[in-house]
């Protein structure tokens, strides 16, 4: 699929996407900006929407970036966004996710099916929730509040609800995934 917009090339971006762009690659430490940033390159304000949720998720915190990484990975698989399966699937590998928790994660329909821990298939339940918009998620919280701390899980709901925000916005906006 070709992407519906157009993206402004790092070579020509001025002024705010300048800036934005030079954020995401001191964020990504990527020596490029990835397109899923340029998706919104045309419109600067948006832009630095999509960059403040990235470097604000991605940020040192209660949550681990591998732990991160797999909620990113486990959302966009839920959500059919194959530009961010793959590319957080990398990411969770380069921050210590096995190779087999990348193989099962691109085919398992529960987290009971992946091979993490138990609290681990907790927090992806809940997450899950999340990325379905289910409002019925109180076994789920009760489930995760038992072995992670409310600012965990806050980080949590946080990076799942903006996974499917940025899933949406890619597959609306015709982002392809990136060919190994």
């Amino acid at each position: 699929m070709a992407e519906r917009v157009k993206m402004v090339p790092e070579a020509e971006a001025t002024g705010l996407t300048a800036d934005l762009y030079d954020r995401v690659r001191a964020a990504t430490n990527l020596p490029f900006v990835p397109d899923v940033f340029r998706l919104t390159s045309t419109t600067p304000h948006l832009l630095d929407v999509v960059v403040t949720g990235y470097t604000g998720v991605f940020t040192d915190s209660a949550l681990t970036r591998a732990t991160k990484e797999l909620i990113a990975t486990w959302t966009s698989r839920l959500n059919n966004c194959d530009y961010c399966a793959t590319t957080h699937t990398w990411f969770l590998q380069h921050f210590g996710g096995s190779a087999e928790l990348a193989e099962t994660i691109s085919h398992a329909t529960d987290p009971i099916d992946l091979p993490v821990d138990e609290p681990t298939v907790a927090l992806l339940r809940l997450t899950s929730k999340v990325t379905s918009g289910s409002p019925d998620l109180d076994a789920e919280w009760s489930e995760a509040a038992e072995v992670w701390t409310e600012e965990q899980l806050l980080e949590a709901v946080f990076c799942a609800a903006l996974f499917s925000f940025i899933n949406r916005l890619v597959t609306t906006l015709g982002l392809a995934a990136p060919t190994p």
